[in-house]
């Protein structure tokens, strides 16, 4: 394929959602990503239902779709990296690698022996990532951390939710997501910097920091008006209207923003409150949110009166930015989505078919390879070591009855 990253090589020591999700982005893209997995367990997703059955030769098998859903497009190789013998393996792998990438507890490579000070000596044009909680500096370095933790550390589940009630967790998993991006974009250039300067470098992530950089909104009111930002449900906290509404069958986004003059008077109209089009308390869209107490009962008992579909239809003819708040069953069938090709159903080795959640990039040029089957455990390791090391079959099944692969 035409990716824009083919021909770079990826051994992949990540579980999970973090890192998984990181090299699948890369995978996409045309990298070579080579799962480095526990000899008889695996990454633990393999393990995280929901599951699908299958049946090999009469005997039923499960599929987790956690783990499908994050190791398309790689291969997989199981290592005893505990065992001096598969440490040895994976260094001479990593002599041929262009990337690694682990999500472990900051010290557990170099416990392996494994740590980016060892490998850079063995080649020194590595890009080696580590995505961890806290990073691998500072206090709290050395403390294991998983998504909602992060998510509550970094404030981003003080403002999430409806006023007055608990902190509510992000429905999706931004803490490992974002950092998974991060990573992602921070290996591409590592990688571009390095044909500039012929070597390569460490790339230290932190899921605390990304959830930091994810509220740089947040931060900015904070430090701006010294007031601690606090739940507000679906409106935005410097725009009004700019939240979700309740219709007479359903909820439906309208979002007016900045300096727009025009959309106001024109929204007004349609919920026939024209009184307020010239009120100096609501010229602008700070001067409406700071009357949001007296704005937004109003508005919605104004939206009640008609159909989802309804105050769409009128709202996009007069150019107001809107938009149904879908189910997930609702926006996975939606015509725009069908167009994209974001979702696609996909032949699967194991499963006979599986709908895969494609990756979003759209280059004019370059390719971004279709899914394959995520890899059985183990799936490559005979092919890999014999590419990597020209380890023989009878050197090999030596390796397995040691427990080494």
């Amino acid at each position: 394929m035409n990716g824009t990253l083919e021909g770079i090589t990826i051994l992949d020591l990540t579980w999970i959602l973090s890192g998984p999700y990181c090299t699948m982005i890369l995978a996409d893209q045309g990298a070579r990503v080579i799962k480095i997995e526990r000899p008889g367990v695996g990454d633990g997703a393999r393990g995280t239902g929901p599951f699908v059955s299958y049946e090999v030769k009469g005997e039923s098998r499960q599929e987790s779709a956690y783990f499908t859903s994050l190791n398309r497009n790689k291969e997989s190789v199981t290592l005893n990296l505990v065992h001096p013998e598969g440490r040895r393996i994976f260094l001479e792998m990593v002599k041929q690698a262009d990337v690694v990438v682990e999500n472990f507890t900051p010290g557990t490579m170099e416990k392996f022996g494994l740590d980016f000070s060892i490998l850079r000596d063995i080649n020194p044009r590595l890009v080696y990532c580590s995505i961890s909680g806290f990073g691998q500096t500072g206090p709290l370095a050395h403390r294991p951390a998983l998504d909602v933790i992060v998510q509550a550390m970094g404030g981003v589940m003080s403002i999430t939710g409806e006023p007055g009630r608990p902190p509510v967790r992000v429905g999706a998993s931004v803490g490992d997501i974002v950092a998974g991006l991060f990573a992602a974009t921070g290996i591409s250039s590592a990688l571009y910097e390095r044909e500039k300067s012929g070597v390569g470098q460490m790339l230290d992530i932190s899921m605390l920091d990304c959830q930091i950089a994810m509220l740089e909104n947040a931060f900015t009111r904070y430090f701006a008006m010294n007031e601690v930002p606090e739940p507000l449900g679906t409106r935005h906290p410097a725009a009004t209207p700019f939240q979700a509404f309740e219709t007479s069958d359903g909820w439906l986004v309208v979002a007016i923003f900045g300096g727009n003059i025009t959309q106001w008077p024109l929204f007004c109209s349609l919920i026939g409150h024209t009184e307020w089009i010239d009120d100096p308390r609501f010229q602008t869209s700070w001067d409406r949110t700071l009357q949001i107490e007296f704005l937004e009962p109003r508005i919605n008992a104004a939206m009640k009166t008609r159909t989802t579909s309804d105050w769409e239809k009128d709202l996009l003819e007069l150019g107001i930015p809107c938009g149904k708040v879908n189910r997930i069953d609702e926006i996975a069938s939606h015509p725009q989505v069908k167009s994209r090709k974001i979702l696609s159903l996909e032949p699967h080795s194991r499963l006979g078919s599986w709908t895969y959640i494609n990756s979003p990039l759209r280059f004019s040029r370059s390719e971004i390879r279709n899914p394959e089957t995520p890899p059985e455990l183990g799936e490559h390791t005979q092919k890999n070591l014999f590419e990597f090391l020209s380890i023989s079959p009878e050197k090999y099944r030596d390796l397995g009855d040691s427990e080494i692969v």
